[in-house]
């Protein structure tokens, strides 16, 4: 019966830790970016209107860059095999 099981080949994971620490401080920008807004508690305060939305986007910029970050081994190898083919 376990001749007929495929074996099972460990993917490469799409994330390293680095890409997670960088998500986790973009998400806590949004976070904070929220807090402060509902702290001010006023619709056309200063921090409401100029403060808290540019910590908002910052934090959406952080997790964007954060996902399309490339792992450094990923880039290597691949001008790695392009070398070797010429």
């Amino acid at each position: 019966m376990s001749a007929k099981r495929k074996k099972r080949t460990q993917k490469p994971m799409a994330f390293q830790a680095l890409n997670y620490k960088i998500l986790g401080v973009g998400v806590l920008l949004i976070v904070i970016g929220f807090t402060i807004m509902r702290l001010e508690n006023e619709v056309y305060g200063f921090i409401s209107l100029y403060i808290s939305p540019v910590v908002i986007m910052a934090g959406y910029v952080v997790v964007a860059l954060a996902i399309l970050k490339r792992p450094a081994t990923a880039l290597n190898n691949k001008s790695d095999r392009a070398t070797t083919k010429n």
